[in-house]
């Protein structure tokens, strides 16, 4: 089943950003896949390709929606490429965009077709998206993800509810903060007036254990310490005003985290360090 037409337009996104959506039609019907974008942004990652400032503060994504449509749309039509080889349309388009993090047609506009001849590719072969995800990779047995809670007993349902159970507990625990304190940001977590980073992980320590949920609960940490990293060291109180006395340096840094693990339930931590540290 080879690719009839492929357009691609620009909505907006959850938080409000412009991004990128493809509708790919096959004999088989019209596919959909818009992009998603995280709220932090690495130096090694691929480029996701945006407008000058006059459109949307920079964050519009019309260019790569015309490289899609003017460029990589005729050639994936006029090889008749089956919508099941998604290795080989993947290799193509990268390789007509010809640069080492995709900054020619822009990673948002070749992971939308990407993802949109994913969704086709399943369908030509019947079988759900996950299975022909797991085919692609290799995988032979297909484990149902859960949430970041960890659960010692019990399966996906079981993580779902108890993770809803201590979000709504910790919403009222919060409330002390003040009536702001339980507005949320684009991930959907609290954001208090904390002071202190261990006043943030007594709130969640001290909420497992009101549910009861302590032995089958464990926290993971997103820290993307490359936003409070300053000349070789980590500027712990980055919303205060700059005070370079108070930077602490990696192996501190380090020793906190051990801190972390050691009197809570901190089992994981993203992006611990900078990128080059």
């Amino acid at each position: 089943m080879s690719i009839l037409k492929v357009h691609a337009r620009e909505i907006f996104d959850s938080p409000g950003n412009p991004t990128v959506v493809v509708d790919l039609y096959t004999s088989k019907g019209l596919f959909r896949a818009a992009v998603p974008s995280g709220a932090s942004t690495g130096i090694y990652e691929a480029l996701k390709l945006r407008d000058n400032k006059t459109r949307y503060m920079g964050k519009g994504v019309s260019k790569a929606v015309e490289h899609i449509n003017k460029t990589i749309e005729p050639a994936l039509v006029s090889k008749k490429l089956n919508v099941v080889e998604q290795e080989k349309i993947d290799k193509l388009m990268i390789e007509m965009d010809g640069t080492e993090n995709k900054s020619k047609f822009g990673a948002n506009a070749i992971l939308g077709v990407s993802l949109a001849v994913c969704k086709a590719g399943a369908a030509e072969k019947g079988v759900p998206l996950y299975r022909h995800i797991a085919d692609l990779a290799g995988n032979l047995d297909v484990i149902l993800p859960v949430s970041a809670f960890n659960v010692i007993n019990g399966g996906f349902c079981e993580a779902i509810s108890i993770g809803a159970e201590v979000y709504h507990n910790l919403k009222n625990v919060i409330k002390k903060y003040g009536k702001d304190a339980t507005n949320v940001g684009d991930g959907g977590g609290f954001a208090p007036n904390i002071l202190e980073n261990k006043e943030a992980l007594e709130l969640l320590k001290n909420t497992i254990g009101k549910v009861g949920y302590t032995d089958q609960v464990v926290i993971c940490m997103e820290v993307t310490a490359s936003e409070f990293f300053r000349s070789g060291k980590y500027d712990l109180d980055f919303k205060s005003p700059d005070d370079a006395s108070k930077y602490i340096n990696p192996d501190q840094l380090a020793d906190l985290y051990k801190s972390f693990i050691r009197e809570y339930l901190v089992v994981s931590i993203e992006d611990p360090f900078d990128r080059d540290d």
